[in-house]
């Protein structure tokens, strides 16, 4: 019976492939020319660090410096199940601790499918490094090659500058990214708990998350996340969210220092001189911050007239 995959490509390319099966019988797992078997009676080395031993998966534990903390365990069972098929292709790395003890320096993903695929011993790449060294080792690898969320990326980018002195210039270095790359990420340590667990599953991305860096207080970073979350806002609604909260913060801001104050009893000597050319009603207000106006309602020329002819006489 033909496959899902096989109904998919067409009569064309289905014909050229043949059944699934047929591929599966011809796919053997991967073997190595100069592999060494290593076991607890020999203390076997490789001649090079291009040289690949075969360990058993008994003497290997991970690493402790590890950067990425979860793993989907469905995408675990699906290279598991493919290296039961074709084997480890790519090695992992690791160093001797002891006669008979290994840890790993990379590829701890790899290593676990090769645990749930049930695998005895397998291919390694022996590599010298210190703690400090393999801490950085392990994290630069896993930068470059996993596909760390950007929490992790953001805490192991941490991790080198505070367990292994870097700056952030010489860790950019390291990782082969700009350090304006590197140093927006570990801005990103710098948000809520709440927003730091929606950008870590997947829930906001990274651009929400820059979005909402350019929000001063934590309580509103996390009330512009629960929107993004619930109503599935785009970043450029975010923004735009934002924007509209700032005008109307700035506008309650002016509103409320321009309510009308108590008037100070001098302010009176105004209305009174004022009252005396004008019938209407005159109206002064005085924010808290001393501006204000004063409305001068007038029903006739002449009265305006009057006025102007006091002024003249007068030292008002």
């Amino acid at each position: 019976m033909a496959s899902k995959t096989q109904r998919g490509l067409g009569k064309g390319l289905g014909a050229l492939l043949g059944e699934a099966t047929d591929l599966e019988n011809i796919r053997k797992p991967v073997g190595y020319v100069n592999k060494v078997v290593v076991s607890t009676e020999t203390a076997e080395q490789p001649r090079s660090s291009a040289d690949i031993l075969m360990i058993p998966i008994d003497m290997i534990e991970p690493n402790p410096f590890q950067p990425r903390m979860t793993f989907d365990q469905e995408a675990l069972t699906e290279l598991a199940e493919s290296i039961r098929t074709l084997g480890l292709i790519q090695p992992i790395t690791v160093r001797k601790k002891s006669a008979d003890k290994y840890q790993i320096i990379s590829g701890e993903r790899r290593f676990r499918a090769c645990r749930l695929a049930g695998m005895e011993i397998i291919p390694a790449y022996i590599r010298n490094a210190d703690d400090q060294g393999m801490l950085e080792m392990a994290i630069v690898e896993n930068i470059q090659r996993e596909n760390l969320d950007p929490i992790e990326v953001a805490m192991s980018y941490q991790r080198l500058i505070d367990e292994c002195n870097l700056t952030q210039e010489q860790m950019a270095m390291r990782v082969g990214k700009k350090r304006a790359s590197v140093t927006n990420y570990l801005r990103l340590l710098k948000l809520p708990a709440k927003v730091q667990h929606d950008l870590k599953v997947g829930q906001v991305s990274v651009g929400h998350a820059k979005v909402l860096l350019g929000v001063e207080d934590p309580d509103v970073q996390e009330v512009l996340c629960d929107l993004v979350v619930k109503d599935g806002l785009s970043v450029r609604q975010l923004e735009e969210k934002i924007h509209r909260l700032a005008k109307e913060a700035e506008k309650g801001g002016e509103e409320k220092g321009q309510e009308a104050q108590e008037l100070p009893d001098e302010y009176f000597k105004v209305l009174e001189v004022f009252g005396k050319y004008f019938d209407n009603s005159i109206s002064l207000k005085r924010s808290g911050a001393g501006k204000g106006t004063i409305t001068i309602h007038f029903s006739s020329d002449d009265e305006v007239k009057k006025f102007i002819d006091a002024l003249e006489k007068s030292n008002l």
